[in-house]
């Protein structure tokens, strides 16, 4: 018995994604944070940078002063080496990952407003099993999927204190996730083939709740521990199944004609879990900021299609730095914004009743000022997947982010005498 195993890329898909681990639940989660959080390993939850936006923590909102606009935007190149210890292949993939906009509404209100990935869904496996010496008895099993699920935010912060701010991101949720399968006889014309195609597609809402404590020791010594909690919930949703039977020639084509299909639609629950993510930042004189984060997901508790055990919790560890030389000098050099990271994923994937994969990284990169208060920021991240289970795939991740912040004082009123 022979068996193949074959990881397809599709060049520069939109969904930023050829992961087969990608094909549980909602798919690969995307990181929720901006370019400088990327460059410092994930590192969000205690950030206060009046040049940037936080999206990952709304408390952050009340750092920007009353005369700035910013807007950001972000995307991303990635090539991946997947190897299962018998082939190799890579994938590339481009995508925008976020838009942003992030101004004052009042004296101790900040707001931002966006569009951000929340999980991307994209493979094709392959699968043929064949003895050699009765080759028309082969047959091969396809596993695809795509799509994804978006959100559009509107973010509101207070700042109730000089030292104390809360805020809440509303975002509406919203996209299709199709997994299928496909079982074929490629060398047999006519032998009967069958599909199975699983539909879920989301139109909800989400929230998420963040506070910010920030506080000064010595005279160039500041602190910031920051907090965020979402609750978990169901989400609502259009979820079927279509059961295709067919000749293996008319699945493999897709022909309709062909095709014996029967779709049943289901009244299945797709939720999102309870996320608490706590974190810290040091920062000293204004020019070295230190920071940790640590998240915590209960996916065990989410149901994906009426199934009530199909994840497992995942966490996450995050830790980075920044460093900016002379923010006042003329050498260019010395007023770029050096980061670094490091971060430990423990994903949500279950695959034969534990855990499927982790996942660890390193990132570095750099703010270069471009025109008064606007960056360009850009960073690399290497990302390393390990499989845990008999079927296991791993993972090499070199990702290429870019992204560009265009900070203005949109509201500032020149007087003439």
């Amino acid at each position: 018995m022979l068996m193949l195993f074959l990881v397809s890329g599709w060049g520069f898909a939109q969904n930023n994604t050829n992961s087969p681990y990608s094909r549980y639940g909602y798919g690969q989660l995307a990181e929720q944070g901006a370019s400088n959080s990327r460059a410092m390993g994930g590192v969000a939850y205690g950030l206060r940078d009046k040049a940037h936006t936080n999206f990952a923590n709304p408390a952050s909102y009340t750092a920007v002063d009353s005369l700035t606009f910013i807007f950001e935007a972000g995307m991303s190149l990635q090539n991946t080496n997947f190897d299962n210890g018998t082939n190799k292949t890579n994938a590339k993939n481009t995508s925008l990952d976020y838009l942003s906009m992030h101004f004052r509404v009042g004296r101790d209100f900040g707001m931002s407003l966006g569009l951000l990935p929340y999980a991307n869904v994209g493979y094709d496996m392959q699968m043929e099993t064949y003895n050699p010496q009765e080759k028309e008895k082969a047959y091969v099993t396809n596993y695809f999927g795509e799509g994804g699920l978006h959100q559009a935010y509107v973010g509101l912060a207070y700042k109730i204190t000089r030292k104390f701010s809360i805020g809440a991101n509303i975002s509406y949720l919203w996209g299709d996730v199709e997994h299928a399968m496909m079982l074929t006889f490629p060398y047999n014309t006519d032998a009967y083939g069958v599909g199975k195609r699983e539909h879920v597609g989301i139109n909800s809402f989400k929230v998420d709740i963040g506070a910010q404590y920030s506080f000064q020791f010595g005279k160039k010594q500041f602190a910031t521990l920051g907090a965020v909690f979402s609750p978990g919930y169901n989400l609502n949703n259009t979820t079927y199944i279509q059961e295709l039977v067919g000749l293996s020639t008319a699945i493999l084509t897709g022909s309709s004609e062909s095709l014996l299909i029967t779709e049943t639609d289901l009244d299945a629950d797709n939720g999102i879990p309870m996320s608490i993510g706590v974190g810290g930042v040091f920062v000293y004189d204004g020019r070295l900021t230190v920071g940790m984060d640590v998240t915590y997901q209960q996916w065990s508790k989410v149901a994906f299609m009426g199934n009530k055990d199909a994840f497992v919790d995942r966490y996450k560890i995050a830790a980075g730095a920044e460093f900016l030389p002379d923010p006042q000098a003329r050498n260019l050099l010395k007023r770029i914004k050096y980061r670094a990271g490091v971060y430990y994923n423990a994903p949500y994937y279950k695959l034969e009743e534990k855990r499927a994969s982790n996942e660890w990284g390193v990132s570095a990169g750099m703010s270069i000022p471009v025109r008064g208060r606007s960056y360009l920021n850009i960073s690399g991240q290497y990302a390393r997947v390990n499989g845990l289970t008999s079927n296991f795939i791993n993972e090499n991740q070199l990702r290429v982010n870019i992204g560009i912040t265009f900070n203005e004082r949109w509201f500032y009123k020149t007087r003439v005498n």
